[in-house]
């Protein structure tokens, strides 16, 4: 299935739909929510995982910068045994096909490569996330980079188009962090420790700004699909990503283009972030039913303690409510849902949970 999968990504600039002429897909898609932007989509037998950010770096060691992540204060290596622990309790190796980094900061691509070296699976990301694996002795052929505008079949019947994004934050207050960048070298290892500096502004800048996926399923029933993004500024959503000189368009009329590609009015599930700013911009190009928030659980707080607070946002909630998008909250790390041609609803994950030993609900206490 890997082998197969990689010689299967083909990058091909968006052009006119073509729809398949007969449905092969699967009937659904099973999408957890592991922590932070962190997703692991199960599509019959092929599994991706998008981040999969398990190694927690403590705030402490970060400096610098308008928002304070720009440098860090050592060099720093994955917590192996703890992407080896949520591996196990997802059903191990074959549960992996295939790796996604939306932007290439610490928070996101930082576990990548060992997520790649315990599973084989191949990764499609950023340039920048292709040096991170490599400066982690993984071979250059293990990842595809992507700059926005390609479309991927991953597996029968499912298709993949990626959209050029942008990050959070603001230009004229924290541009290490918000500004497209990507490394122009693989980063060397510490010759001490073989760790990286896990920093905004050293090994792990976002990759050229971030990039966002749209799913198509073409499954037995019909077609299915949903978008993800793992981080978007609303300051500049409309202003198009320039890189040296070459111009990757807008997001946000990124995203148009990707849809009119996919030949979709709407999406069945927006997996993303960005508060209500964010969302004033991206529900109406892609009129969602339904809305998973993510990123909002914080940086520092260990995986293993579970959920840190309750996904709260008055005024995002508000106006979801308002446009007829159903919110989907999260009760604790690990939570399952099923989409289908049907909608999406719950579904029981008790027992990887409890292997993980969280709850099947997180409690907090009364305020």
């Amino acid at each position: 299935m890997k082998r197969k999968l990689a010689a299967a990504i083909v990058v091909l600039a968006t052009t006119a739909l073509v729809q398949p002429a007969e449905a092969a897909g699967p009937d659904h898609v099973d999408i957890t929510w592991m922590s932070i932007a962190n997703i692991h989509y199960q599509m019959g037998s092929f599994g991706v995982l998008t981040d999969g950010y398990i190694t927690r770096i403590p705030e402490s060691q970060f400096h610098g910068g308008g928002g304070g992540y720009a440098y860090t204060s050592k060099p720093w290596k994955p917590d192996v045994a703890a992407v080896s622990r949520v591996l196990d309790a997802i059903g191990g190796p074959d549960k992996v096909n295939l790796l996604l980094t939306g932007h290439s900061h610490w928070d996101h691509s930082f576990d990548t490569a060992t997520w790649s070296r315990l599973t084989g699976a191949p990764i499609i990301g950023s340039q920048t996330t292709c040096y991170e694996v490599m400066a982690e002795n993984l071979p250059a052929e293990r990842c595809r980079p992507v700059y926005g505008l390609e479309k991927i079949e991953i597996a029968d019947g499912v298709t993949l188009r990626v959209v050029r994004w942008n990050h959070s934050g603001d230009p004229a207050k924290n541009w290490e962090q918000h500004d497209p960048v990507e490394l122009d070298d693989i980063p060397r290892q510490d010759p001490a420790t073989g760790g990286l500096k896990a920093g905004v502004a050293e090994d792990f800048p976002n990759g050229g700004g971030n990039r966002g996926f749209l799913f198509t399923v073409d499954g037995p029933q019909g077609r299915f699909s949903w978008f993800y993004q793992n981080s978007a500024s609303a300051v500049d959503l409309h202003v198009p990503i320039v890189i040296d000189s070459v111009d990757y368009g807008a997001p946000i009329e990124n995203l148009k283009k990707a849809m009119r590609d996919a030949g979709l009015d709407s999406v069945d599930l927006w997996i993303g972030t960005g508060g209500m700013a964010v969302a004033q911009l991206v529900v109406p190009v892609i009129k969602p039913k339904a809305h998973i928030p993510i990123h909002w659980d914080g940086l520092w707080q260990p995986f293993e303690a579970g959920m840190p607070w309750p996904f709260s946002d008055a005024a995002d909630e508000d106006y979801l409510a308002k446009s007829g998008v159903k919110l989907l909250k999260p009760g604790q790390y690990m939570h399952k849902w099923r989409l289908d041609k049907a909608g999406i609803r719950p579904v029981d994950n008790t027992a990887i949970k409890r292997e993980l030993g969280f709850a099947e609900t997180q409690s907090f206490p009364a305020k």
